[in-house]
């Protein structure tokens, strides 16, 4: 089917985005001048020799400094504090992110939260943000509950940003289920595997406070988005592995479960005109910034789905869009799933892409994917 019209207009921006990241990192391998980005090639025939000359200096000499801070900050006597690009660069995510759910979400119900703080043996402490499917108080009956784990790259995000806020208060009140954001610690500060231990030690928490939480421990599932879906799944492998806490749900949405790359689909990109060696690049970015080398891919707590066996997982519901070089992963996992004997199905939505679920203001199969999660949710019920 063809892209939603919706999205045209943010291709365009992401392809100028993706293009112009490329360029940049190359420019800062390479020490290419100023006069070499895409905004200024009308004037790199006319660009005198001397100028050019001066500029490549410049730009080498901006790339030692560059060198230079992240030199500084690796060597910095905290080295969990983001560089100031980092911090930035986060800025400006939260930045988009308030303006999407102003514009095109569908803002969140009032419901009661409470937060509580984990600690995790060797890492950092987590927050847990819990949204009851009530306003002003708790239930005054047990209710079942999900451990959610919020997408984003590893790197950006947060139980704050406006989309996951709502996303959370709408699943809580609609489901009749307690949602329970886990507020993990984002990488490169914080490496793999933190993220998926302070995940195993939040379902641990829930299980070990249920009843002073109000959550039925009988009926308890766990989902994710994107990076957070590759969590969530590592989150219920280690479960499994480590005793087997009686989970009834993994809903996973748009998830990376591979890392080494292996599963990406990369005729989703094609065909929206986004060459493949930018989208490659931008995809092994994000593995190279969650890991701590590059051979950490290869472990199932990584790439859950490299798992020697999948065998006593929860069953799962899996959620794709058909433009969405990861469609690959969700469809791979899903297979491995009922290779392995587990209840799985697997869903794409056609037209989609990767952050589909945000719009449901402006877009009918958002409206539809939101739909979906909440009957799965449903079923903690049963």
């Amino acid at each position: 089917m063809p892209l939603d019209p919706f999205f045209a207009e943010r291709l365009r921006r992401q392809k100028k985005y993706m293009i112009g990241q490329g360029l940049e990192g190359l420019k800062r391998r390479l020490g290419w001048p100023w006069f070499m980005r895409p905004a200024a090639e009308a004037a790199v025939k006319s660009a005198p020799a001397e100028e050019k000359t001066r500029a490549h200096a410049a730009a080498k000499a901006e790339a030692r400094e560059d060198a230079r801070s992240v030199a500084r900050h690796e060597s910095s006597p905290d080295p969990h504090r983001p560089s100031r690009r980092r911090a930035e660069h986060r800025k400006i995510a939260l930045s988009w992110d308030r303006t999407e759910q102003r514009k095109n979400g569908v803002p969140g119900p009032r419901v009661h939260t409470i937060d509580r703080i984990v600690q995790v043996p060797g890492q950092p402490d987590v927050l847990l943000r819990i949204y009851y499917p009530t306003t002003g108080e708790r239930p005054a009956e047990p209710v079942p509950a999900c451990v959610t784990f919020f997408g984003g790259a590893f790197r950006i995000g947060g139980l704050d940003f406006p989309t996951t806020d709502a996303a959370n208060r709408r699943r809580a009140a609609e489901a009749g289920v307690a949602m329970v954001g886990v507020g993990y610690a984002l990488a490169p500060e914080h490496k793999y595997p933190t993220q998926v231990l302070q995940g195993h030690a939040a379902l641990e928490y829930v299980f070990a406070h249920a009843e002073e939480l109000g959550i039925d421990p009988e009926r308890v599932g766990i989902a994710g988005t994107s990076a957070g879906g590759n969590i969530a799944a590592a989150v219920a492998l280690m479960n499994r592995d480590r005793g087997g806490l009686p989970l009834r749900l993994q809903l996973l949405e748009v998830p990376v479960v591979d890392l080494t790359g292996r599963h990406i689909d990369f005729r989703a990109s094609r065909a929206l005109g986004i060459p493949t060696i930018l989208m490659a690049r931008e995809l092994a970015s994000v593995a190279r910034t969650y890991l701590r080398h590059r051979r950490d891919a290869r472990e199932p707590y990584a790439s859950p789905i490299r798992a020697q066996s999948l065998e006593g997982m929860p069953p799962a519901v899996i959620l794709t869009a058909e433009y969405d070089p990861l469609r690959g992963d969700g469809v791979a996992y899903a297979a491995a799933l009922r290779q392995a004997g587990v209840d799985a199905s697997a869903v794409q939505y056609l037209g989609a892409t990767h952050d589909t679920g945000i719009f449901a203001r402006v877009l009918a199969v958002s409206r539809r994917w939101h739909g979906d999660v909440v009957a799965a949710l449903r079923t903690l019920h049963d």
